[in-house]
Formats: C-alpha cells, sequence, structure tokens
C-alpha cells in the first residue's frame, strides 16, 4: 500500500466519506479455529451435509440451497443456516477498529454472521437493515432494527433510520436477530429482478452511499452475484473505491476492479488493519 493510498483513505475516513464493506473472508480473522463458515464453499457443505443434493450443484452455495429449498421446505434451509451460523464468535481486531471511527455513517456488511451487531453495541445512535426473503416475507424487501435488535414497525423505519448516525446495511440478511437469510436462487432472483431499478435498496443506504467511497474487506468478486450486489450498492456513490485484496485476482475481478475504478491493495487483511490502527494512533499521539 503506498503512501498516496494510505492518505487518501484515511482522509475519506477522518471525513466520514468512507463504506467498509465487510465479505465473508473477514471471519479468517477470528482465527483458524473459527466455528463460523468463512465462505460459500465451507457453507455449501454444511448444507449438503443436512441433506442429498445431486453432485453437480454440491458446490453451488443458491443452488444447493434452492434443491432443499424445493425438495424438503424452506424452513429446512433457514434451520440450517441458523445452526451454521449459531456458534458465538467476538468481533475481531476488523470489526472492533471500524465500529471505533468516530464518523461511521454506513456500513455494509455481505455475510450471514452477528459480529459486525455485536462490535457496534459500543455506539450510542445507530440501528440496521437487513434483506429478508421473499419466501418467507412476501412483498418486503428488507427489516428495519434498532440497535437492540428489536423489530421497527413499518410505519416507523423511514423516520427511525433518519435519526440513526450510523447504518448497518446486511443486503443477504443475517442469523441475528430474527435469521434472515437470502441464499437460495429464488431468493437472489427476486432480488436481481429489481436491483437495476434499485427498488430492494433501503432509501436511506442510497442517500447515504452518494459521494462516499467504499472499502472492501474480506471481499471476492468473482461471481456474478457478488459482482451485482458490490455495483448496485456502490452505484452513484464516489469515483474512487479500494479493495484490500491479497489473492491473486481472476478476469472477471480484475475487470470489475478496473470497470469501477477500485484501486487493489495487495497486502493480508490482517497486516492492513494493523498498518491502519497504527496510523491512528499515530496521528492521535
Amino acid at each position: 500500500m503506498t503512501t498516496q493510498t494510505l492518505e487518501q483513505i484515511h482522509a475519506a475516513l477522518d471525513a466520514g466519506l468512507l463504506v467498509p464493506y465487510l465479505g465473508p473472508g473477514v471471519l479468517a480473522l477470528a482465527g483458524a479455529d473459527c466455528p463460523l463458515p468463512v465462505g460459500p464453499d465451507p457453507l455449501v457443505a454444511k448444507l449438503t451435509a443436512k441433506a442429498s443434493v445431486p453432485h453437480k450443484i454440491r458446490k453451488n452455495l443458491s443452488a444447493a440451497a434452492q434443491f432443499i429449498e424445493n425438495f424438503k421446505h424452506r424452513k429446512t434451509i433457514s434451520a440450517v443456516m441458523t445452526e451454521a451460523f449459531k456458534p458465538h464468535v467476538e468481533p475481531t481486531t476488523l470489526h472492533n477498529w471500524i465500529a471505533s471511527w468516530p464518523k461511521l455513517p454506513l456500513v455494509v456488511h455481505s455475510w450471514y454472521d452477528d459480529l459486525p451487531q455485536q462490535a457496534l453495541a459500543v455506539r450510542e445512535n445507530w440501528g440496521f437493515i437487513q434483506g429478508v426473503s421473499q419466501a418467507e416475507h412476501l412483498a418486503t424487501w428488507v427489516r428495519y432494527f434498532d440497535k437492540t435488535g428489536a423489530k421497527i414497525d413499518k410505519e416507523a423505519e423511514l423516520a427511525a433510520a433518519e435519526g440513526w448516525a450510523t447504518v448497518l446495511y446486511q443486503p443477504w440478511g443475517s442469523v441475528a436477530p430474527e435469521g434472515n437469510f437470502l441464499v437460495s436462487d429464488s431468493d437472489f432472483v427476486e432480488v436481481l429482478t429489481e436491483i437495476d431499478i434499485q427498488t430492494p435498496i433501503p432509501e436511506k443506504v442510497q442517500s447515504l452511499r452518494s459521494d462516499r467511497s467504499f472499502l472492501f474487506l474480506g471481499c471476492r468478486f468473482m461471481t456474478q452475484l457478488e459482482r451485482i450486489f458490490a455495483w448496485q450498492i456502490m452505484k452513484r456513490s464516489s469515483e474512487k473505491h479500494w479493495a484490500v485484496l491479497p489473492e491473486t485476482p481472476t478476469k472477471n475481478e480484475v475487470k470489475f476492479l478496473e470497470r469501477y475504478n477500485v484501486e487493489r491493495i495487495d497486502m493480508p487483511l490482517a497486516d492492513f488493519v494493523a498498518t491502519m490502527a497504527s496510523q491512528k494512533e499515530a496521528a492521535l499521539a
């Protein structure tokens, strides 16, 4: 990471113009013995261990989930997902570092664990918005919750969100507090049908992303689903973004980064967090 990149990220952070976008790779910082699925592969392995799935889709998370939903029941998927993300894991240094930012208008968390909620508990004025499955909540795209995890009545959602200093947006849902999960093909098809016109994305999120830069942490962009969600969520934001991506990017990832002006930071996520944290301490000294 160059000095210029470090300065740009800190400038955006200090101004409240930086939006962290967390993916499943963040859980790797919880250690090798983390009991939570740290990506689609270990998660689909848990799903297929509970139900027989055709070999050709056994490694495809959304397709395997759809097969189980079709031939078992939606409740089976919800139960397996809840069980997979039920173990308690403390927030990582990255989660706590983000939660310590003085200005934190928006956090995007694109996985199913509850570590961001735990980390943000140190803040006074915040709430979260989760994507929900149309299979379980017909004609409803999202649900709003206050910082205690209490669901906000639909009539009061927008007013509540307007008062929050920090919004946590979980487009794929989360294990907490209700076990809302977008995971099957049909879940995503419903959203993707409308996402280009932004209908499933909360108005408050659309407002907060304006003129802000995104910092992708623990994210990959190998699948079309990952790329579509990332682009649609950061649409109409700043023209400059960053992604900590130590792995060798695929051709599709390179195209995505170049197309949307996402600068790749080629360093391990743990090293990035340590560098940023030490920079913060130096600034305060």
